[in-house]
């Protein structure tokens, strides 16, 4: 069993960026925030220009071949990985963020959140070295489209995987029945209502309101399947095999 799996246990991420500022209001709300002020997280942003090479500590180069924009460099990557895990004393798990890779879903950042350490690697310019996935262990991709750097992926990624690590949710069955969880076969959630009862000719359906705890359960994975079928008709046909 990993560290993180443990009640309480910490979890360490690193994120190796040319731009930490971005990261720090992010670090300081909300659950990420929460998780860090209670020793649940341990967040670390290392300066990719701190590895780089010359007067400009430049880290990334022409490519070979020629083509247009820079290419960020293996060494300079490398190297800050090595530093973030010479501090901790441990080998990370260390993911690439790059639209060529693996789509971010509910099951990989609940495999994340199992390691006891992480390094996230956010990319800039027209991509990495081709040899900077030699040294990774996961390639990790937000869909189809390309964004100018990895720093957003990076932040979902955390905000996904933070919720599974034990301690950091107010309630743990937060994550129980939710969209794409096993408890709802990975389809949609269910709609939700509160306060007030009525709003401007929209009401809550009645079997909410009556108490019926079996009902309301049938009510919501009819719900759940219906919308999944609407709205994510793929997410239903991988139901039914």
């Amino acid at each position: 069993m990993s560290e993180a799996k443990v009640s309480g246990a910490r979890i360490k991420v690193g994120i190796i960026t040319l731009f930490p500022e971005l990261f720090g209001t992010f670090s300081e709300t909300s659950f990420v925030g929460r998780a860090r002020s209670s020793g649940l997280l341990e967040l670390e942003l290392e300066n990719l220009r701190e590895h780089g090479l010359g007067k400009h500590r430049s880290v990334d180069d022409t490519p070979y071949g020629g083509g247009s924009g820079m290419v960020m460099r293996v060494d300079c990557i490398v190297q800050a990985m090595e530093s973030l895990e010479a501090r901790w004393g441990e080998r990370a798990h260390r993911v690439l963020l790059t639209p060529q890779g693996q789509v971010l879903k509910t099951a990989v950042a609940q495999e994340l959140s199992t390691h006891s350490s992480l390094i996230f690697i956010c990319g800039r310019y027209e991509g990495f070295d081709e040899r900077v996935r030699s040294f990774v262990d996961l390639e990790l991709s937000l869909g189809d489209f390309v964004l100018t750097g990895g720093e957003i992926a990076a932040m979902a990624a955390i905000e996904a995987l933070i919720r599974f690590v034990p301690g950091v949710l107010g309630n743990p069955e937060s994550t129980g029945e939710e969209s794409f969880s096993d408890a709802l076969d990975g389809g949609l959630e269910y709609p939700q209502y509160t306060r007030p009862a009525e709003f401007r000719g929209l009401g809550v359906p009645d079997v909410l309101k009556n108490g019926d705890h079996a009902k309301v359960d049938a009510w919501r994975k009819a719900e759940s399947r219906a919308r999944t079928m609407a709205r994510r008709p793929e997410l239903s046909q991988a139901q039914r095999r």
